[in-house]
């Protein structure tokens, strides 16, 4: 089933603000949550709907990709726990990342979790990484998968990610009493205020460490050098960003991985040239060819093709090879290649080609006569993308 729109799904305008956008997935959010509709699949289905929007249009990057390229260009990289974030979202992933949406206005009580229990912290995400990949015309058209080698944090294994070493506890925080947040209480005018904020001694970790790992040094975590396979789809374009869920840094002491998010950078091609889905490639003849009619080899997307150029072929022709351009972005449609014809004019001639041609300057057949059917450059053109 086709994804419905992320502005439709909040009900919110493509110029909604960014209080607008977070208002508007409160009200999903608290409308369709599990607490409030138990054993509803459909009411979980739109709960993880209203989550995908939000991650999307309440980051500014993404909205922009999105309003840019729409959900084709939000497809994620396949393969190695890849995909784009909303689309693998479970209902760990958003209590964990949006539950401080609620504040201290939580309906569902404490933190908004997915039990409607009290929650001392939400887990916390790490850092995304962000990479440029350089894709040629042929990886592009076709799709590719790529192995690239990233750096980044990763769980460390001696501590399980506890920072602790190993067979050591954890104490509980004296200051939090283990909640990761402490609350203050002010008297005002308008009575008591309560406040509460991260715990300064832990940071919100409600944990604190005896004895460091000796691998991690209290971390949690370390760096290491990781070979990700990547597959590309068909059709993407320069400046389109791709992502993978939980390929990115994996934050101190446990917690969820950030993602790893793939920038796209398209190489030019030296003869090949990119419009939209279709290439257009320069095809230059000599006078006599086009006069006569010829056969010429044209290069293509990984190969190459050979046409026939009929008799009397008129520069500013263009020439279409069907299919033979580049697929849409997760569609299946397939560009077609345009071949603009020139007549080459010789810059320098020998005294014998000056005397041929000087016989031929006169001659009625080469005096120009252009019918009604010989419509110019930009009437071909707009005949061509109409």
């Amino acid at each position: 089933m086709a994804k419905r729109d992320y502005y439709e799904v909040l009900e919110i305008s493509k110029s909604a603000s960014e209080d607008e956008i977070k208002k508007a997935y409160r009200k999903m959010a608290i409308k369709y949550h599990p607490d409030k509709n138990p054993g509803d699949k459909s009411a979980e289905d739109k709960f993880k709907e209203a989550a995908e929007a939000y991650e999307v249009l309440s980051n500014a990057q993404k909205k922009a990709q999105y309003d840019r390229f729409g959900h084709a260009g939000m497809s994620g990289a396949a393969g190695g726990g890849g995909g784009f974030n909303g689309g693998g979202m479970n209902m760990d992933d958003i209590f964990s990342q949006f539950g401080d949406i609620f504040g201290d206005n939580n309906p569902f009580g404490g933190f908004f979790n997915g039990g409607g229990q009290q929650q001392g912290r939400r887990t916390r995400k790490g850092s995304d990484l962000r990479i440029k990949l350089k894709l040629n015309l042929e990886e592009v058209a076709n799709g590719v998968e790529k192995k690239i080698k990233v750096k980044r944090h990763v769980t460390c294994k001696p501590c399980s990610g506890s920072g602790a070493k190993n067979g050591t506890e954890l104490q509980s925080c004296q200051t939090c009493g283990g909640s990761g947040q402490v609350r203050r209480v002010q008297q005002t005018m308008l009575g008591q205020m309560v406040t509460t904020s991260t715990c300064p001694t832990c940071n919100g970790e409600g944990k604190m460490i005896k004895t460091r790992c000796e691998v991690c040094f209290g971390e949690g975590r370390v760096l290491e050098e990781e070979i990700i396979p990547i597959k590309i789809p068909a059709g993407v374009a320069e400046g389109m960003q791709l992502s993978m869920t939980g390929k990115g840094n994996v934050p101190p002491r446990g917690g969820v991985a950030g993602d790893l998010l793939i920038v796209i950078e398209e190489e030019a091609d030296e003869v090949l040239h990119r419009d939209g889905t279709n290439v257009v490639y320069d095809l230059y003849l000599n006078f006599a060819d086009a006069a006569l009619g010829t056969s010429v080899e044209v290069p293509t997307i990984g190969g190459k093709a050979r046409i026939t150029i009929e008799a009397g072929t008129q520069a500013g022709k263009i020439l279409r090879l069907k299919g033979k351009g580049i697929k849409e972005l997760n569609g299946y449609g397939v560009g077609d290649e345009l071949i603009h014809v020139n007549i080459w004019t010789p810059k320098t001639l020998s005294r014998e080609e000056t005397e041929q041609l000087e016989k031929f300057r006169t001659s009625p057949n080469f005096q120009p006569k252009p019918s009604k059917s010989d419509k110019n450059f930009f009437e071909k053109m707009k005949d061509f993308f109409n």
